[in-house]
Parts: C-alpha cells; sequence; structure tokens
C-alpha cells in the first residue's frame, strides 16, 4: 500500500491501541512520542511498539524530541491518551500541524483549571476549591456544606476520587491522596474540591476538524454503591443519537469543546444531567478510555477511531458527513462485576449462567482463577467486564439486570 506519510501519537497505550491500526489501514504509518522517560506501572504489562515505525522518549528536552519528531516530517501528532494531551498541543503547534494549541493546554488536563475555564465564559460550571492544604480545605466544605467531591487534579479512570459528608472525611481524602503515585506513576501534589453532582452520568464522545464538531456516541451510565464507595461505576449504555436528553447534552457539550478550544481531534466528556440541566464532571481532549470506541464501533459501525482519521487527513470528507446522525444497529451495553473480596480467587461459580445470556458478547476475565482478587474501588480494580449487545433493547436490559442480580458475594469463590 501507498505510504501517504507519519502520523504521530503521543503516549499510545493499551487503552487507545485501536488508533494506530485505523491509520494503518489508510496507508499512513505511525510513530510514537513517549511524554515520560519510564512507562507508567499500569501500562508496563501490556506494552507494545507492534504498530509503529518510530519510538521516541521525551526525556525533559523539548527541543531535542522536537527534532526528532520534526525529522520524520509527520502529516499529524495526536494525543493517545490523557499524559499526552499537552505534549501534543507543544508539538503540533511548533510543527504548524493541525492543533489545538498551547494557550488552553492547562485547561484540558488540570481538573480545576478544566472548571474555571467553563464559569469563565459563561457555561454551567459546578462550585469547587483548590485547597492549599486541609484548614482551608474544612473551611471551603464547613462553608459550602452538603456532600463534595475530593480527588486528585490529574489523575484518571476514577482512581482517588472520595465522596465525602464532613469536612473530617475531606481532610482525610486529602491526606490520603496528596504524595501517592497515581495511575500515570505521577505523584498527586494537588487535590480539588468540588461539590457534588446529583443526577444521571452521561458520556459524550466527539471529534472536531477545524472548529466543526461531530457527536461519534452517547452514553448513558449506571452506578452504585459498593465497597463503601458511594458512586462506582457499573454499566454504560449506548444510546441514540437524538432524543430529549440528548439534545441537551449535545449543546452543553458543543459549548464545553468551544471553550476549551478544542479544533482538532476527540473529546471525551463526562457530563452529569442535574435537576436544573447539564454540568462538566471533566473532559479529555483525547479518545475515550475503556474500549469504548470499539464499543462505539460495534453498535453504530463508526466511532471516534474513524472520525479521528477523517479529521486529520481528509477534511473535506469529514465536513460532507459531518451533520449526518450517527444510528444504531445494535444496542449494546459494557457491565463490570464488582468484588467485595481481597483474596485469592478460586472460582466464579455462577459463570455458567452468563454464558447462557441472550445478548451475550464477550466475557473480559481480568482477574482468573489462581490470582489476587481486589475489592472493586475503581475502574482499574474491576475483576471481569461483561458486553452485551443485540439489535433488541430489552433484552440487552434485560441481561444487564441479570448480572447485577449474579454479582455479590456469592459470584466470588476466594481462598
Amino acid at each position: 500500500m501507498e505510504n501517504k506519510g507519519i502520523v504521530v501519537i503521543v503516549d499510545a497505550y493499551s487503552p487507545t491501541r485501536r488508533l494506530a491500526p485505523v491509520f494503518i489501514k489508510q496507508g499512513y504509518r505511525c510513530a510514537r512520542v513517549q511524554s515520560t522517560p519510564e512507562i507508567p506501572d499500569i501500562y508496563k504489562g501490556s506494552f507494545s511498539l507492534d504498530d509503529y515505525c518510530e519510538n521516541i522518549i521525551h526525556q525533559g528536552d523539548l527541543a531535542l524530541t522536537l527534532q526528532k519528531v520534526a525529522s520524520l516530517n509527520p502529516v499529524a501528532v495526536i494525543a493517545g491518551g490523557e499524559i499526552g494531551v499537552e505534549l501534543a498541543d507543544i508539538l503540533s503547534e511548533r510543527l504548524g500541524l493541525a492543533s489545538n494549541g498551547t494557550e488552553l493546554s492547562a485547561a484540558r488536563r488540570h481538573k480545576y483549571t478544566m472548571i474555571e475555564r467553563l464559569r469563565s465564559v459563561g457555561l454551567r460550571a459546578t462550585r469547587q476549591c483548590l485547597p492549599v492544604d486541609g484548614d482551608e480545605l474544612r473551611r471551603w466544605h464547613q462553608k459550602t456544606g452538603g456532600r463534595i467531591v475530593v480527588k486528585p487534579v490529574r489523575s484518571a479512570a476514577g482512581e482517588g476520587v472520595h465522596f465525602c459528608d464532613t469536612p473530617e472525611a475531606s481532610c482525610a481524602a486529602l491526606q490520603m491522596i496528596v504524595g501517592k503515585k497515581n495511575i500515570f506513576s505521577e505523584i498527586n501534589q494537588e487535590v480539588v474540591a468540588q461539590e457534588y453532582l446529583c443526577g444521571t452520568e452521561y458520556v459524550v464522545n466527539t471529534v472536531s476538524c477545524q472548529g466543526k464538531h461531530r457527536v461519534t456516541d452517547i452514553w448513558k451510565t449506571t452506578r452504585v454503591s459498593v465497597n463503601e464507595f458511594l458512586d462506582m461505576g457499573d454499566s454504560i449504555q449506548i444510546m441514540p443519537r437524538q432524543g430529549e436528553v440528548q439534545d441537551i447534552l449535545v449543546s452543553y457539550a458543543l459549548q464545553v469543546l468551544d471553550a476549551m478550544n478544542i479544533q482538532y481531534g476527540p473529546g471525551h466528556m463526562e457530563i452529569k444531567m442535574c435537576n436544573d440541566g447539564p454540568c462538566l464532571v471533566e473532559i479529555g481532549a483525547r479518545i475515550a478510555g475503556g474500549d469504548m470506541p470499539y464499543y462505539a464501533e460495534l453498535a453504530t459501525g463508526q466511532s471516534q477511531l474513524s472520525w479521528t482519521q477523517l479529521a486529520y487527513t481528509d477534511s473535506q470528507k469529514f465536513h460532507v458527513l459531518c451533520d449526518v446522525p450517527y444510528s444504531l444497529d445494535y444496542y449494546f451495553s459494557s457491565v463490570a462485576m464488582l468484588s467485595p473480596y481481597d483474596g485469592v480467587l478460586e472460582s466464579y461459580p455462577y459463570k455458567d449462567q452468563i454464558n447462557q445470556l441472550e445478548s451475550l458478547l464477550e466475557i473480559r476475565e481480568y482477574v482468573k482463577p489462581g490470582d489476587h482478587l481486589h475489592k472493586t474501588i475503581d475502574d482499574t480494580t474491576y475483576p471481569m467486564l461483561i458486553l452485551l449487545k443485540h439489535r433488541t433493547e430489552e433484552v440487552v436490559l434485560r441481561d444487564w439486570g441479570t448480572l447485577r442480580y449474579l454479582d455479590g458475594y456469592a459470584f466470588y469463590k476466594v481462598c
């Protein structure tokens, strides 16, 4: 196949492993830039360079990294994951390629700055505080009242999120977060405290090209309280593109993209639909994690993957097709099983019942018999994911309910 040029992906790891093959299929080669000298611990076991013709490790010398990337004469530089957003902004801007620029890079990564950016342009934004210490956090919580959320300013996957009903609990959360290594093997330096947003959480995924935004997929999440965690995400369910809730979400989401100056590439937004309207939880200037783009392709035939390829390599086709809404060929849900145990897993006694579900597509068994099983406390500690797919929505919903019925203490035999 003809070589159309090189696409550089910054911090391509397993959660975004499907991005490079989309470009390769269209005749491009892919190179990888690693923004940190060391691979984050969470990605070491699944790291692969098979799809990349070059691997450039950024050691902190921006001029040298820029020189190495420029020597490839790339057609695009794209963030392959959350930690790669800022370096991708710098490289693409300096090389004069399609870019979101660096002016608002911090707002696209730092969770406090992100929300303040929305407030500055008049969009609905949660009340929040960036405390310098526990005393300031305690005073803010006392003044704000109610439940608040304390979390790291630069982490992901629900790691380090604490729901706090008292100022004392907030201070304890701060102490547990600051100084701890996060999911990206970085030491947490700050926390952000925010009012707890009550409502259903949705995900809106997009791709932008020259400031034009495409909504690629919308998801409804479900939540349960488990292992002393208030809002554990236990499933995502894809939604039709159009509907009353979707129209409200999309209107707000497109304003968020503009506020963050996302001109090119994917955007991943988590939005709470509160009694008085939508409010952003956070946004990532990269494709959704958790294999969500792959799920979207199973349900709709397209996703952030294909649209990102168009945004950077065929803007004309992007604009021609952009306003055609996606349609659901299948209903789809990804359901997480939630372990209440810490111990060595002996077996899953009710796994056979899962295999009998009518909409079952795939069982992803992350913890196998003989492995250590952890209590589920965030997205990184799911022991098993079940993928459901069917042309009839009620079948998926029925099987989702069956999984919730099966899960619990009896689902795991632990020794």
